[in-house]
């Protein structure tokens, strides 16, 4: 059976109108060395021409009356506001009567008051890369002349909160903070940051003939780990940590991205993160003059799809290839994933830290499997009966009433 047929789900790509250009240097950054991709274009930014063309064939792509458009980065905010008011202009003279959503992705640098009006007054969702407490975030998120960006960041959110702009935290777990969950929890409530999307990082060295130095999948091996990188203990550890804090008391207040998306596994829902789905290939990610790629996290010269110049984002995204790519997250799973009690929740995760062998040597495991595991044996009985809750129609937040009870 095709999964991937057209019409089956709604087609998603997230644009990048500025490519992998930054006005920061963090340490850990995967978008930052794309820019070697694309050495013979003198400016890495979106023209007016490919922005009406992505736009009118985006929104004549879809089957459903809702479009959102992910506007990522680099750092997005380095194309001025009127770039983003004309993206609204194109949005409005395409849209033939379907809805439009907005979100942005930044590090939160850049906002100012006229920022965070255009924000508010046409319902944008902000996204600000942050990693958590200053002494953590200013660890690897620095700017090109070395210094730290955390007052800035919060100088940002600061507007965004005066300005009543939606937003949410990014927070990237790294080898140095993944040591202190509950400092890391508790400064996000403390900010008043009511959704939250933990990703650790892990990367791996591997010298391309031009000038990259991060590893696809295939490629390494890894023995060779950036040292920024989380380890499988650390992220096992960081999230059990703050689950037993958010189960007992915040449930239904604060929303963490990866235990909303595994409640959603434990229900047969599909969960809000593409990481934990049993497949990917729905979500492919746009560059700045137009070539598009099988994922975000994939930005390498074997995963590109085409350019929207020559082909439609229909023909790239539903592709044999792209089909292909996203059925390999389940397929090419090891006999270890497949008889693993937790496979509806885990999924294998991500595709691209697959690059660890099973204990009998097959490849394809997850390097952040020893974590996971120790995650979902961990919440598993307190996932039951928020799926008891949800399924006899009660909120899963009865559960912290249960816990004070001692009934868990």
């Amino acid at each position: 059976m095709n999964t991937f047929a057209p019409f089956a789900r709604p087609l998603y790509i997230m644009t990048k109108p500025v490519g992998a250009i930054c006005n920061l240097a963090c340490d850990y950054c995967y978008y930052l060395e794309k820019s070697k991709l694309y050495q013979e274009s003198p400016k890495h930014i979106m023209s007016d021409e490919l922005l009406e063309k992505f736009i009118k064939e985006y929104i004549e792509s879809q089957t459903m009356p809702q479009v959102l458009f992910t506007w990522h980065g680099g750092e997005t905010l380095m194309r001025p506001l009127s770039f983003y008011q004309k993206a609204m202009e194109l949005q409005r003279k395409y849209a033939r009567g379907r809805t439009i959503d907005n979100c942005i992705q930044t590090n939160g640098t850049l906002l100012n008051d006229e920022w965070c009006r255009f924000f508010h007054d046409n319902n944008w969702l902000v996204g600000v890369s942050i990693d958590g407490p200053q002494e953590f975030h200013d660890e690897y998120r620095k700017n090109k002349q070395g210094k730290p960006s955390f007052m800035k960041v919060m100088q940002g959110i600061n507007l965004l909160n005066k300005h009543r702009v939606e937003w949410n935290a990014l927070a990237v777990v790294n080898d140095f903070n993944a040591d202190y969950p509950l400092d890391f929890y508790h400064f996000f409530k403390e900010i008043g940051c009511r959704y939250i999307q933990f990703t650790p990082i892990v990367e791996r060295i591997f010298r391309h003939d031009d000038g990259r130095h991060l590893a696809a999948v295939e490629e390494g091996d890894n023995e060779k780990l950036a040292d920024f990188s989380v380890t499988p203990e650390q992220w096992g550890n960081f999230l059990c940590t703050i689950f037993d804090e958010w189960v007992k008391n915040d449930v239904g207040e604060y929303f963490i991205q990866l235990f909303d998306a595994t409640l959603a596994n434990w229900v047969g829902e599909q969960p809000g993160v593409c990481s934990l789905a049993k497949t990917c290939g729905h979500a492919g990610v746009m560059e700045f003059n137009g070539d598009v790629y099988s994922c975000d996290h994939f930005v390498f010269p074997q995963y590109k799809l085409g350019n929207i110049y020559s082909k439609t984002l229909v023909e790239m995204m539903y592709s044999d290839k792209q089909q292909q790519f996203g059925r390999n997250k389940f397929d090419s799973l090891p006999s270890q994933c497949k008889e693993c009690q937790y496979l509806f929740a885990c999924n294998g995760e991500c595709p691209k830290n697959r690059f660890c062998k099973t204990a009998s040597g097959e490849p394809g495991l997850n390097y952040l499997c020893k974590g996971y595991y120790q995650y979902f044996d961990h919440v598993a009985p307190y996932m039951d009966f928020m799926k008891k809750e949800l399924l006899a129609e009660r909120a899963p937040a009865n559960i912290m009433e249960a816990i004070r009870k001692g009934e868990l």
